[in-house]
């Protein structure tokens, strides 16, 4: 992508008022270095806020966003009064372009929370996040009113309010700061017992030359022992709200994106318009120094595109590199990503930068290795210590897990579990297909059981690639006339992530080496060293050239909510799909993914939120196809490649959606398999599908079935969303339905009536038939039913 291209912004913090009605000790804007609010107006005026949304809604079309967040803020947003929060929101929404949808919050301290507001805002679907540090001494620490009186009552009041039935839906959760001081196990429980569906806990904003308090003396780690404290408590109860900074560390760990800009190497997208109409950066910088958010612009003289290019906003979306040398050194980098940008800062020679650790380094280490080495349920059973140790984990799945997919569907948990099983399976084919090699122990295979033990977290990303396994799997069937090479890749991609300095020779045939979740440089044929360093890596060709950087990198996509994708066009093992992939993409067709993808998920989310969880928690790879004949949509996903989809870019996004969701149910499915005996593998009967002419193996049955329960809620959510409504598109979606949830419908009862399915195998024809028994009650018009019967017969040849 060209630089010129500026990564979308696409969350926006909007200052409603500039004051506050709580003088709390520890507030980022009127207690640190920055003093701007001071001359700022007290409101936001209406002209401002209409001229954001149009600089909004322009970022949202140019980018083709599929959604936005906005979140009102202040000072006390709430001060703002109901008729100015109104016009806001409405102004807002109306400026999106079709098909972005606007997440819409607030974040108030909760003492003017009201009845009254709380049906404003479930009229306008503003959800509410309210800042609450605990019980009752732990938030009257710093939360008080300026003549020193508590604010628990009224904040435990407002809470009250949103745990009503008619406002729960509005409860975005709640923010703690957190003051070692007080007790953890306290302050957990008296957050738990209010039922939020989330918590953040916050480090106290600090700097190197504000530095946070240790009571302990320098050297200590109380921000980690309270989290590890906190921790402990939330996995003991089962996890019983999200806490974005305990997954965000979990996620990283496995390779995934982080949560929150305080942790990982994810881009930010953040910014914020003051009430004077003026763009800054994060708000946590003004603990740095006064000025330090400021950007010069301004929403009616820059565009969003302007401020996404300000060298302070670059700063924050440049990964690695824009991380100090001993950040980039660090073995936890990847999941702490060198903490806040603003915790960074300290004076300097050159008058002060942030290309400095974390003034919370110490914490972030140890509380990072705490929950890598927790044993909890984000790091699943134990894996093996190094490559090839027991395959399968017995009790991967729970009972309930069980259930849940044999009903088609399969939250983050779940899914996650059969990414956990998945791993050891690929551990294992890895060593069987070394050992049938026959070829000793070389450097690359010492090198990767090593890092296995001193760097797993870079070994698990690596191995979770989708075509490592592949690899593995065709050289043991004998289909793969290459060497050992990918196993050197591997290895050496491995080093990399881990940037301890090993140095792995490649061999290089084509002109090109990959490296399995880098990307591919293009080096002379022969053999390559691959030298992991602490700010990337160095290869070193046989004719003396050096490379620092891949040609193509592999791409990866950040969509709504945190999930990354990765367009997969560099991998050679790629084509282990039924359709041929797609060369290189051009930086247009680049871009047109993008979006379609952005559109797609957004679709997801709406249309089947039962199977977008499972979906943003395991599938991590889109390979792109090359087109099908005649226009055909084409889709497929191959049962040694978990975790990826193969897609031919189809003409819309819904299209889109719908292979997607369709795709991954033969992903789950093919996992499931791999655990458990489903059907007996002994009956070599021939079932006719009802969507197919030919006659296919009990396998082929089930996975059709299976994934044609994703389908089926597809269109029966669009059916539903177009009730009463005339047109093509509603027609269609109704005979689409009608068609879908009949032949899934026969299927589930072919599957049933076989009599080869297992205990486990009518467990599932069980919850299948349970999934679809709903839809089949679903009315719909006759000409729905008799164009599906048209559908059918053609396909029946009849």
């Amino acid at each position: 992508m060209t630089t010129s291209i500026p990564l979308p912004l696409t969350q926006f913090v909007v200052k409603m008022h500039s004051r506050c009605d709580l003088a709390c000790d520890h507030c980022y804007v009127y207690e640190h270095a920055d003093r701007s609010w001071s001359s700022r107006p007290k409101v936001i005026a209406d002209g401002i806020m209409a001229k954001a949304a149009e600089r909004i809604g322009e970022h949202a079309a140019a980018h083709r966003l599929p959604a936005v967040r906005v979140v009102l803020h202040g000072g006390e947003p709430l001060l703002a009064g109901p008729d100015r929060l109104r016009r806001a929101a409405e102004t807002l929404r109306a400026a999106l372009p079709p098909g972005c949808a606007l997440d819409l919050r607030i974040h108030t301290n909760g003492v003017l929370l009201s009845r009254a507001f709380c049906t404003l805002f479930a009229e306008l679907d503003l959800k509410v996040g309210i800042s609450l540090d605990g019980d009752r001494a732990a938030n009257d620490r710093h939360r008080r009113f300026a003549d020193g009186r508590s604010s628990h009552p009224q904040v435990l009041r407002a809470v009250g309010l949103l745990n009503e039935p008619g406002y729960r839906h509005l409860f975005a959760g709640l923010l703690c700061t957190m003051d070692v001081r007080n007790d953890p196990v306290a302050v957990y429980r008296a957050l738990a017992e209010l039922r939020p569906p989330a918590v953040d806990f916050l480090l106290p904003h600090a700097t190197w030359e504000d530095p946070p308090e240790r009571p302990a003396g320098p050297g200590s780690t109380p921000y980690a022992d309270w989290l590890l404290t906190v921790h402990r408590l939330w996995e003991a109860d089962g996890r019983p709200f999200a806490v974005r900074t305990f997954e965000s560390v979990h996620r990283t760990l496995r390779g995934l994106s982080s949560l929150t800009e305080s942790l990982g190497l994810e881009p930010s997208d953040l910014a914020v318009l003051e009430t004077d109409g003026t763009f800054e950066q994060a708000d946590s910088l003004k603990t740095a120094y006064d000025g330090a958010p400021a950007t010069g612009m301004n929403v009616f003289a820059h565009s969003i595109d302007d401020l996404a290019r300000h060298p302070g906003i670059a700063a924050r979306q440049s990964g690695l590199a824009g991380l100090s040398e001993a950040c980039r050194a660090c073995s936890v980098v990847r999941s702490c990503g060198g903490g806040l940008y603003a915790h960074r800062y300290r004076r300097d020679d050159g008058g002060g930068s942030f290309d400095h650790p974390s003034v919370y380094c110490g914490d972030l280490m140890t509380f990072i290795n705490g929950l890598a080495g927790s044993g909890g349920p984000a790091a699943g059973p134990a894996e093996p210590s190094r490559p090839g140790a027991e395959p399968l984990l017995p009790g991967a799945l729970t009972p309930s897990q069980l259930d849940e997919l044999a009903r088609g569907y399969g939250g983050a948990d779940t899914v996650a579990a059969l990414g956990r099983s998945q791993l050891a399976l690929t551990r294992a084919l890895l060593a069987a297909a070394w050992d049938a090699s026959g070829q000793g122990r070389p450097e690359a295979w010492a090198l990767l059981s090593a890092l296995d033990t001193e760097a797993p977290a870079a070994v698990d990303a690596v191995l979770a690639h989708p075509y490592a396994r592949a690899w593995a799997a065709r050289r043991l069937a004998g289909d793969l006339p290459v060497g050992l090479g990918p196993l050197a890749a591997l290895a050496a991609a491995a080093a990399v992530r881990a940037g301890r300095g090993d140095a792995v020779p490649v061999p290089v045939r084509g002109g090109w080496l990959h490296l399995p979740t880098v990307g591919r440089i293009a080096v002379p044929d022969g053999e390559a060293v691959v030298t992991g360093r602490a700010d990337g890596f160095e290869v070193r060709a046989g004719d003396g050239s050096v490379f620092t950087a891949p040609d193509e990198p592999l791409r990866r996509i950040r969509l709504a909510g945190g999930w990354t994708v990765a367009l997969e066009d560099t991998d050679p093992l790629r084509d282990s799909h039924d359709h041929p992939v797609a060369d290189r993409l051009p930086d247009g067709e680049l871009l047109a993914w993008t979006g379609a993808l952005r559109e797609a998920w957004e679709l997801l989310g709406r249309d089947l939120p039962g199977y977008a969880e499972g979906i943003g928690a395991g599938l991590t790879t889109v390979t792109p196809l090359r087109p099908g004949p005649a226009g055909r949509d084409v889709s497929s996903a191959a049962r040694q490649a978990y975790g990826a989809v193969a897609i031919a870019r189809p003409a819309t996004a819904p299209t889109l959606a719908l292979l997607l969701a369709h795709e991954f149910q033969h992903v789950k499915l093919g996992a499931v398999l791999d655990l458990s005996d489903v059907y007996d593998r002994a009956d070599d009967t021939l079932y006719l599908a009802p969507w197919r002419p030919d006659p296919r193996p009990l396998e082929g049955l089930l996975q059709g079935t299976y994934a044609h329960l994703a389908v089926t809620e597809y269109w029966g959510t669009r059916t539903l969303a177009y009730d009463g409504l005339p047109g093509e598109a509603a027609h269609r979606a109704r005979a689409q339905f009608a068609l879908w949830r009949r032949y899934t419908a026969e299927a589930v009862e072919r599957l049933a009536g076989s009599g080869s399915l297992t205990g486990t195998g009518l467990r599932f024809a069980d919850g299948m038939r349970a999934t679809v028994a709903p839809w089949l009650a679903l009315p719909l018009p006759a000409a729905a039913e008799q164009a599906a019967d048209r559908v059918r017969r053609e396909r029946a040849g009849v």
